[in-house]
């Protein structure tokens, strides 16, 4: 049975852990964005500062006798309207990790849920995303729980 809970200070070398989950893949794929191996440190700096942001929230996913299986990090985002368009809130899903272990097994889809939830009672309108375009099972998990293409982010080199 997998338990979502939210993440404190003390879960920043585990979420640094489970992070390479989402960074390995980015690395390989987009050597030019992702470094090829970040300093332990400065991951689990990055996650204490999240962690510490009131915006954010980040999930942790446990199964039997508490191993991680997984995580998520999302954000509350306040969009201001204009002359143009609606002012929004909306939450956003910024990483999903689950352990190869787990993958399949509902954990992300518990994570997602548990996202949703938190999203709600912040007030927000929406769920969003976005993908990397080469992660092909990461587009298919999102179609998959309900989402829909919004907008594509198309990229050049100069």
């Amino acid at each position: 049975m997998v338990q979502i809970r939210t993440a404190s200070s003390d879960d920043v070398a585990l979420l640094a852990a489970l992070n390479h989950i989402v960074h390995d893949l980015h690395k390989r794929h987009r050597p030019d964005l992702f470094v090829d191996s970040p300093e332990p440190d400065d991951v689990e700096a990055f996650f204490r500062s999240q962690i510490a942001d009131p915006s954010v929230t980040v999930l942790l996913a446990d199964g039997a006798e508490g191993k991680a299986l997984g995580y998520a990090l999302a954000r509350v985002k306040n969009r201001p309207g204009s002359s143009l368009t609606h002012s929004d809130v909306i939450m956003s899903v910024d990483q999903i990790a689950v352990a190869p272990d787990a993958a399949r097994a509902g954990v992300g889809t518990a994570l997602l849920e548990a996202v949703r939830e938190v999203g709600r009672a912040a007030g927000c309108r929406r769920l969003v995303t976005d993908v990397w375009y080469f992660n092909e099972s990461a587009r298919e998990f999102y179609q998959a729980a309900g989402f829909s293409p919004m907008n594509m982010l198309l990229d050049q080199q100069l």
